[in-house]
């Protein structure tokens, strides 16, 4: 079954709602960059969320850029996806470990940390790109990111985001976005938070094979919530490839390239978003510094 993400709206259109289960993502995720367990549980996480904003923009061309970087283990996370979307990400330790939290789980927060921040930049064809910054406050990266939400963009939202991993890889990964409208009533915004707390957590309700539409209306405690867009599929995906490396190589100068050249005699990179390899032989590289004398 392909991954989904569905936009609703809930209690007469007051309150903007999207779900998302993002399990193949987050599996071709875990193999690519042979996750640990608790490596999958944080970047299935960021993956998700970034999907959901990814989701929100309106352009082809637009791109959006997700920094996470915490104090913890895992190191510095980085993600990326277009309006499809496209999603690919990278972290500085995949094989990160860490003891179970006090309450048996994968221990994300430590992982991460809580010293640091969340980066967003969102480039959407405006003369400089959006870039807003929060500090983390649990490193359980869903409650970092709706503080983003109302410290960045001044929105009162909820965020849930969930990966169960077995020993056979990924079982379920998605999350769930809720934003009140401003027309949106308190008593629909407590009722929200009641259902939320009843729910329980997203990865529970996807391996109890709940759809999107009954975690919708179970999470607002709406029966009647509405679907807006059901066609978002979002899946990993690295645009990389021989040519933007070469374009890259031009950019290290003249003399760095010269080097390698005499030394090496080749280039071998490697793509940090889907590790695939790239490789330049001699002729190639002497291609690249003609453009680079060019220039």
């Amino acid at each position: 079954m392909k991954d989904k993400i569905i936009k609703f709206l809930a209690y007469d259109g007051k309150i903007s709602v999207a779900c998302a289960n993002t399990t193949n993502l987050v599996e071709e995720a875990r193999k690519l960059h042979d996750l640990s367990p608790l490596a999958t549980a944080v970047l299935g996480r960021i993956l998700t969320i970034t999907a959901l904003i990814g989701a929100e923009m309106k352009n082809k061309t637009d791109k959006l850029t997700i920094q996470l970087k915490g104090n913890g283990p895992v190191g510095k996370i980085v993600s990326v996806s277009d309006n499809y979307p496209h999603v690919k990400a990278c972290i500085t330790n995949p094989h990160v470990d860490l003891p179970l939290n006090e309450f048996g789980k994968l221990d994300v927060g430590g992982a991460v940390g809580t010293q640091g921040f969340i980066n967003v930049i969102k480039d959407i064809g405006l003369k400089e790109p959006y870039i807003g910054i929060s500090p983390l406050t649990s490193g359980e990266i869903a409650e970092d990111f709706a503080n983003y939400f109302q410290i960045s963009e001044q929105k009162q939202t909820a965020v849930a985001l969930g990966v169960l991993v077995d020993k056979n890889g990924v079982r379920t990964s998605g999350g769930y976005i809720i934003s009140p409208m401003p027309d949106a009533t308190d008593e629909e915004i407590s009722k929200i938070e009641q259902s939320i707390f009843k729910a329980g957590a997203m990865s529970k309700m996807l391996d109890a094979n709940l759809s999107l539409k009954e975690i919708a209306q179970k999470v607002t405690g709406d029966k009647n919530v509405k679907i807006i867009d059901d066609s978002i599929e979002p899946v990993y995906e690295c645009d990389c490839s021989k040519n933007k490396f070469a374009e890259g190589l031009i950019t290290i100068g003249k003399q760095q390239l010269t080097e390698i050249i005499e030394e090496d005699e080749k280039a071998e990179i490697k793509c940090q978003f889907c590790n695939k390899i790239y490789e330049f032989n001699k002729d190639e590289l002497k291609e690249i510094l003609k453009s680079v004398n060019k220039n």
